[in-house]
């Protein structure tokens, strides 16, 4: 009898929370620009050290490493003006959260498409295409006007909507799963106070239908 545990419970905690938070984001500019910030800050911290271990070639770990050092510092000023409740001061915030975003999506495909074409640096399809929508992406927001942050905030809802029906398909078989071991762990109970369980009492049922079967005459 397998054992399983509460993973289920989590998922759907987290499917309430994404979902709660997407819908929140649509009336909340400053937690837009906040999430914005510490998304490309984590996305930047985190390539540090594989790309300046895998990376071969000076030259590579050098362009790489300048574009983390300005992702960072463009999530670090959004998180700063989320946090320091600068946003409704002025109109420039829009203009500044408008062009980071188009810059941080250029750049990554520009320094992507320097090393595979000047630097030989070999890739695969997915990737190859994932960059391609990156540098598409950054040009649209560079040149949409009417871009700001509900647009993102729309976008993150879609993708919560995406994760919370994901996590909750999820928790719901690994709940499925945990019924089904209750239910084995009650009749287990059963079948030790002497009791008989269901899986024999269908196995008896399937004998005696058989045994009705061959006891039928046949027709030639």
């Amino acid at each position: 009898m397998k054992k399983y545990g509460y993973g289920w419970l989590l998922k759907f905690v987290l499917a309430a929370i994404l979902l709660g938070v997407g819908i929140y984001l649509i009336f909340e500019k400053e937690v837009v620009y906040l999430i914005t910030g510490v998304a490309i800050v984590i996305f930047s911290l985190f390539r540090v050290v594989p790309l300046m271990k895998t990376l071969n070639k000076e030259v590579l770990r050098t362009i790489n490493l300048i574009e983390i050092l300005i992702d960072l510092v463009i999530g670090g000023v959004l998180i700063y003006v989320a946090v320091a409740d600068k946003i409704d001061t002025s109109k420039i915030w829009n203009f500044v959260y408008r062009y980071s975003l188009a810059f941080f999506f250029y750049a990554r495909a520009l320094v992507f498409f320097t090393s595979v074409v000047f630097f030989e640096e070999k890739t695969e399809v997915p990737k190859f295409v994932a960059h391609i929508i990156s540098i598409t992406v950054g040009s649209i927001i560079a040149v949409w006007e009417g871009f700001d942050h509900v647009t993102v905030a729309l976008l993150i809802l879609i993708i919560s909507f995406i994760g919370a029906a994901y996590l909750g398909y999820d928790g719901f078989n690994g709940y499925k799963k945990y019924r089904n071991f209750q239910l084995e762990l009650q009749e287990g109970k059963r079948a030790a106070d002497g009791e008989r369980t269901r899986k024999e009492i269908e196995a008896d049922l399937d004998v005696v239908i058989d045994e009705k079967d061959e006891d039928r005459p046949s027709v030639n």
